[in-house]
Parts: C-alpha cells; structure tokens; sequence
C-alpha cells in the first residue's frame, strides 16, 4: 500500500459530498454519475505506476462499473488494491459544544466479513478533531482514539489493513506552533488507545494531517516550516514500527499539497514509508477536465495521471542527485500493472 513510491487515492465521499462537487462542476448528482466518475477514475491506464490502491465508499463499493463487473474486482484487475471507507460519520459528542466522535462500531465486524468476501484488502477510518480555544477537550481525544483503536482491531481480525484517520482540521486561526502541539497530543493519544486494544502496527497505516496553521491564519507558515514541523511531530509520537505514514490532504491545494510532500520528503529517510492518502488533491483537475461528458474521458484521466505522478515523484526528492529528481524506472522498478 505505501511501497514502490505509490500512494492512495481517496475517492470515499459520501453521497451528500460527492453530489456538491458533481454540482459544483455542472454534473448531475445522481447515481449514475457518482458511479461513472469513480469509474472514470479506476480505469485511468498506468494510475497503477503511482497508486497502489484506492479507497471507495459503501455505496460504490457494492456497485458495479459499466460493463457490469463489481468495483472491486475491476481495481484489482487494474492493478489497484480495493479499499473502503467503514465508519458511518462524525456526530457530535455528547456535553462537548464542538466536538465530534466517528460511529459506525456497532456491526463493524458483520460488515467486515462482507467486504473481505466482495474482496477488499484495506479499510478507513476518520476521526475529526477540532482547533479551537479550549479545544480539544481531552474527553473529545479519547473517544476519538479509543474508537480508531477498536475498529483497527476488528479490521486486523478480519485479515485487512486498516487506515488509521486522526485528521485535525485546518478550520481555524491558530498557528503553526498550536498545530504541531495538538497533533503531537492527538497522535500520543491514538497510539496509547493502540497499544490497550493489542492493534499489529506493522500491519498498520497512519493517515495524518501534514502540520499546518489554521486556513484563517496570516501570515502562512512557509513550505519548509510545514516540512519540519512535520516531521518533527512524527519523530517525537509514531512507533518505528508502524508500516507506513500516508499523509492526507486535508483541503490543501493540489500545488500546495505537493509541494508539502516533497519537501517532508526532501529531509531525508524517515523509520516509516511517507506517502501520500489525498482526496481532493489528487482528483480536483480530474473532475474539472472530465465535467461528467463521456467524451472527455481522456481529458480527466490524463490529469489524474499526471497529479498522481507528480506525487510519487515528490516521495522520492531526498533520493535525488542533486538539482534533479529520480526516474521513475529508478525508483519502481519492481512496480508493476495489470492492464
């Protein structure tokens, strides 16, 4: 899932998110075209150079593409591994003004056997937590953990990989500093939750948020303060054991969100695989070039392409010669596609 310098693509909206951005781009929010835009999406030819796997959501997962074969099985024969998203949503925590906690525990493990059958080979979790004066409250951060913990258990007892999502939002005028401070928090917390529930980091993947100041706040902390902080704040909370670190995106551009991942990169080898989990960052040209015609097709693969290169690339920057990045042959050689 993190090696060969691939990453994974987040195509996991939910039906309310993915029918915005549809409608954002003049494209009817219907079934039909959620399901041709994941399609669109999938059948990308060489997306497998630089992706590994791609997390769907339970509508898409339990549907088909249009020749009539089931999601998943058309990600495998693209050379992509099928994942997908099993919480059910943040709601608001209890006496907490604020604050969320991610559900979706209660038949987690009914679910799961399904999805192992229907062939999935990882799954997500998303927890959310907030930046605000007196938040997070410590209660907010151990249901949160406690909850990724338990469904990173049930996942492994399933034989799947699990995702593991503690995202702090980017929502918010707090600076670079009180951002690493709650991440830091954040990420001590989720690891305590894993080690109590007995989770196998090293059949585990983190999905965190880069460490960036609030989207209200001025000035922006630069490219190389990101970097630092970062990695920095992995350093100082992620067991050398955890199989790989995928970064999400988090509502950065797609030039920033790059640009940030190559330069966490560029500080050298890390105890982890740094990848790369985006959502938005990674699709965003795809569904403006594509805009739901069929005929451009070719427009919105040829730029998810291209975005998903330009993001394997950014992994490998520490390895570079200097003043020139790696080949790809050089990097993964041994990746290899089903087409």
């Amino acid at each position: 899932m993190v090696g060969n310098g691939r990453g994974i693509l987040a195509a996991d909206e939910s039906v309310a998110t993915m029918n915005k951005r549809l409608e954002a781009t003049g494209v009817a929010p219907t079934a039909e075209q959620r399901c041709a835009y994941r399609e669109m999406l999938l059948t990308t030819p060489g997306l497998c150079d630089s992706i590994s796997g791609i997390i769907l959501s339970d509508d898409i997962f339990t549907a088909q593409v249009s020749d009539g074969r089931p999601f998943p099985d058309a990600c495998r024969e693209a050379g992509l591994l099928p994942g997908i998203k099993v919480d059910t949503g943040a709601k608001p925590l209890a006496n907490a003004a604020g604050e969320t906690v991610t559900e979706g525990l209660d038949d987690l493990r009914a679910r799961l056997e399904l999805y192992a059958s229907a062939g999935a080979a990882f799954t997500k979790w998303r927890a959310v937590i907030q930046i605000g004066e007196r938040l997070p409250s410590r209660r907010a951060l151990v249901a949160n953990s406690h909850a990724l913990a338990r469904y990173a258990t049930l996942v492994q007892e399933a034989g799947l990989t699990p995702i593991v999502e503690p995202e702090v939002l980017m929502d918010g005028s707090h600076g670079l500093d009180r951002c690493e401070e709650v991440t830091q928090t954040v990420l001590h917390t989720v690891f305590e939750q894993l080690a109590e529930q007995g989770v196998v980091l090293e059949g585990t993947v983190l999905k965190p948020n880069m460490v960036l100041a609030g989207s209200d706040c001025e000035p922006r902390a630069g490219t190389d303060e990101v970097a630092a902080a970062t990695v920095r704040t992995l350093r100082s909370t992620v067991p050398a054991a955890v199989a790989g670190v995928a970064f999400l995106s988090g509502g950065q551009g797609v030039d920033q969100a790059t640009a940030h991942l190559a330069a966490i990169n560029a500080l050298g080898p890390q105890p982890w695989e740094l990848s790369f989990s985006f959502g938005r960052a990674l699709v965003d040209e795809a569904l403006q070039a594509w805009r739901g015609d069929p005929q451009r097709t070719g427009a919105g693969q040829d730029a998810l392409v291209a975005r998903a290169r330009a993001n394997a690339d950014a992994r490998a920057v520490w390895a570079a010669p200097a003043g020139s990045w790696p080949g790809r042959a050089q990097r993964r050689s041994a990746a290899s596609c089903r087409r």
